[in-house]
């Protein structure tokens, strides 16, 4: 048809900044900006936002995009002697042209790979010399996934943390619940960090909630009860010598 929209399209988003727009033929749509490697949007195939973006949100370098899904790395929150959550997020990431083959093959059209390389001043704030390559995929379902693979490119070890740090578009904070924490430990960083383990059959939200997980599942769901919507999330890691590879998939039920 003469007037279908291509898979996969670079334009100018806000303020100039290149972005890419990824299109799956049921409807659905992600955008992601070169600045940060950073997706802004994902809509359903009924042109539902699923993400939250601040209406704050200024697309103006240094500042990082408030909203969506910022890449945490080297350091994810302030684990670390870095600025927090590292600083891939606010720096330009390119197209890779020429990534790596992955090892299994995909019928999917709508993807992108960037690669970020870090530049000279970025080695004088962490010494350490890598290629992180990120692929965004939008599946036939609309679901979306982003895969992110990180190789040392020098030899010397070094070690780092990392996050895709999703904000979901959801409806009153108390209709929403998450399934597949339970029973695990977790630090709260309202109370310094310190050590608990959960005790609730799933996670509600009375409250300011500020904790980090451990030892997490390879899925887990967010239930929006008024929205009548469901995320799962699923992860999927793979450490190599000199490489780490971890995926990350979500969907709608």
């Amino acid at each position: 048809m003469s007037g279908e929209k291509p898979p996969v399209e670079i334009c100018k988003g806000v303020n100039g900044l290149e972005k890419v727009v990824l299109r799956e033929v049921r409807g659905s749509s992600a955008e992601v900006y070169l600045y940060g490697g950073h997706v802004t949007s994902w809509k359903n195939d009924h042109g539902e936002e699923l993400l939250f973006l601040s209406s704050k949100a200024i697309f103006k370098p240094p500042k990082a995009i408030r909203g969506g899904i910022p890449i945490c790395f080297p350091q994810f929150g302030s684990h670390g002697n870095l600025e927090q959550h590292g600083f891939a997020r606010n720096r330009l990431w390119s197209i890779d042209t020429d990534p790596p083959p992955f090892p299994t093959v995909s019928s999917n059209k709508a993807f992108v790979d960037l690669i970020f390389k870090p530049s000279e001043d970025d080695l004088k704030i962490w010494p350490h010399s890598y290629e992180f390559r990120l692929r965004i995929t939008l599946g036939p379902g609309g679901d979306l996934m982003l895969t992110s693979r990180i190789r040392n490119t020098d030899g010397k070890p070094f070690s780092f943390t990392f996050a895709y740090h999703t904000y979901f578009s959801v409806s009153d904070i108390s209709e929403v619940r998450v399934e597949g924490l339970e029973t695990l430990d977790y630090l709260d960083n309202l109370k310094a960090k310190e050590r608990f383990t959960e005790q609730g059959d799933a996670i509600t939200f009375e409250s300011e909630v500020d904790k980090i997980y451990l030892g997490t599942p390879s899925k887990i769901a967010i239930l929006d009860h008024e929205k009548k919507r469901t995320f799962v999330l699923r992860k999927d890691g793979l450490p190599d010598a000199g490489k780490f590879t971890l995926s990350f998939a979500v969907s709608l039920l």
